[in-house]
């Protein structure tokens, strides 16, 4: 029986893909009225029983993950939506920094296709004008 040590086990991962067909993406949020980037929150990129997730950065970049870290995710159709884009408020309370249309995949209004020429993804969203 043929033993293979770890780091062979994740090279090999590294150079074949241990995604299984998942396709790296990157990309970016900005605030349709200035083009800022929103630095809060997360992507969610949402297919039937499969759920994505990118974490967004100072800069309002992400990279897709969903079974490890910046794994990717299969090609298809994704809803989008945005999660976590919360601040408080000085006495406490809190609300959403996008318009809350972008925290449910059925009302944000906006499907991505993923394939593998796809590489970045930006997102335009709208900031929340409820006070």
């Amino acid at each position: 029986m043929i033993k293979y040590s770890p780091i062979i086990i994740l090279f090999l991962c590294l150079v074949v893909g241990c995604g299984k067909g998942h396709v790296p993406l990157k990309g970016k949020v900005v605030f349709s009225d200035d083009g800022s980037p929103l630095t809060l929150g997360s992507v969610i990129l949402t297919q039937q029983n499969f759920q994505s997730r990118g974490d967004l950065n100072a800069n309002g970049e992400f990279v897709m993950e969903s079974l490890s870290a910046r794994d990717g995710l299969p090609p298809g159709t994704y809803q989008v939506s945005i999660a976590g884009a919360i601040e408080y408020g000085v006495f406490g309370g809190m609300r959403s920094i996008v318009d809350p249309k972008w925290t449910d995949p059925e009302t944000s209004g906006m499907t991505v296709e993923v394939d593998r020429k796809t590489k970045f993804l930006e997102i335009t969203v709208e900031r929340n004008r409820q006070r």
